[in-house]
């Protein structure tokens, strides 16, 4: 074999195998974003609990002042059926103060909280955000506890009961409730949403049952008032920077399933689009505003959830599952069976992606299909959160997403 030749076919040999491990490594890293984590942390966690059994919390007694806090912009549609489940709550009303902020509020928000004696409305003209709007209005909280929930989430008659529950634990600095979603039409953007909801909050279960959960959202969520730090007002995910800020400081984030919050689904998938584009935007921001948490060596297990849970989903794996197509095809040419096979799966999973977008246009919903759609479009999504935050110049306001 000439020289040339034999340098030209020790390149690509070399090519070949570079391209091999960047697919295998790739697969490993969606296999385990997306399903590995969940099943070594049910390991990790049935593994603790041999040696380590967790006592349940109890209910303090007497039971201590808490703060309802809800920031609203532009709810008047929403207002009365917030207040009645306010007042639906089991938790003492001589023990629960309702504290609305609802700066920029243009409509008949403010009117309407008029009528409710129990409630303190803090109001501003200028509309600068979430973010602002908790910075502002925590001043206000004179209670050891406040619990965070936005107007159109109704919670459980228990919800504040239960979280006051978690935190006879010293150790526990926030609590987290569980999010559901709920349908009211049919076009509602459920089936997916749904599912990721509820196999989210299993993560969030387990995460606690081995240290803390990653994280709170803001639909329901309770932090200690003295822990809670001023955020930057261009914050986009508020919940989450709050609420890891305080596990940092060596607090646990409890998830209290007892306390839930109902809402909503998206109107459409067009609506959704705005909500994961949002959401992945804050990410990005947030994974880089909290990346001290990338030294395992200060903060351990916490730093190990928080990339296996939070980071590889919001940075490097919707990528990969991207470039994986293309190295497949390239692998291909080997003649492989095994290759061969995996493309074939791939493309298997996108056209039945594609289908159920296709239904999805003509308001067709198939459970089947509308599972690869939906976690195909949450990927999309995080790609497109990229540039929304490279072009975001705000102030952390942002546009709700219409709900059925």
């Amino acid at each position: 074999m000439p020289v040339k030749h034999f340098l030209l076919h020790t390149k690509m040999d070399h090519l070949y195998i570079i391209i091999e491990y960047l697919f295998w490594t790739g697969l490993f890293i969606i296999f385990y974003t997306y399903l590995g984590y969940g099943i070594l942390l049910y390991i990790m966690v049935r593994i603790k609990e041999l040696f380590f059994k967790p006592s349940p919390p109890t209910l303090p007694d007497p039971l201590p002042e808490v703060t309802l806090f809800i920031a609203a912009y532009n709810e008047e549609d929403i207002v009365a059926s917030k207040m009645v489940n306010c007042h639906a709550l089991s938790y003492p009303a001589d023990k629960l103060k309702i504290v609305w902020v609802t700066d920029g509020s243009n409509d008949r928000t403010n009117e309407y909280l008029k009528k409710y004696e129990d409630v303190t409305v803090l109001f501003q003209p200028e509309r600068r955000g979430k973010t602002a709007a908790l910075n502002r209005g925590i001043q206000y909280v004179t209670t050891p506890y406040v619990v965070f929930t936005d107007a159109n989430t109704m919670l459980n008659t228990d919800a504040i009961t239960e979280i006051v529950r978690q935190f006879s634990d010293p150790k526990v600095g926030c609590v987290a409730g569980e999010k559901r979603v709920e349908t009211i039409t049919a076009q509602g953007a459920t089936a997916g949403e749904g599912i990721y909801w509820k196999y989210e909050s299993t993560l969030k279960a387990l995460d606690y049952r081995l240290y803390s959960t990653v994280g709170a959202a803001g639909e329901l969520f309770a932090v200690r008032t003295e822990l809670f730090e001023q955020m930057p007002s261009d914050t986009l995910l508020d919940d989450f920077i709050l609420s890891l800020r305080i596990a940092q400081k060596g607090y646990k984030i409890a998830y209290c399933k007892e306390a839930y919050a109902t809402e909503t689904a998206s109107l459409n998938m067009k609506e959704e689009e705005k909500r994961k584009v949002r959401i992945a935007a804050g990410g990005l921001q947030s994974v880089w505003r909290l990346r001290s948490l990338f030294n395992i060596f200060r903060y351990g297990t916490l730093s190990f959830q928080f990339v296996s849970h939070r980071v590889l989903r919001w940075t490097i794996t919707p990528i990969v599952l991207f470039l994986l197509i293309p190295l497949n095809i390239i692998l291909t040419c080997t003649g492989e069976f095994t290759y061969i096979f995996l493309l074939l799966l791939q493309v298997i999973f996108y056209v039945m992606a594609y289908t159920g977008y296709s239904m999805e246009q003509k308001n067709i919903r198939n459970k089947l299909l509308f599972i690869p759609y939906y976690f195909s479009f949450m990927n999309i999504n995080v790609i497109r959160g990229f540039f929304y935050l490279a072009g975001n110049k705000g102030n952390g306001a942002w546009e709700k997403a219409k709900r059925t």
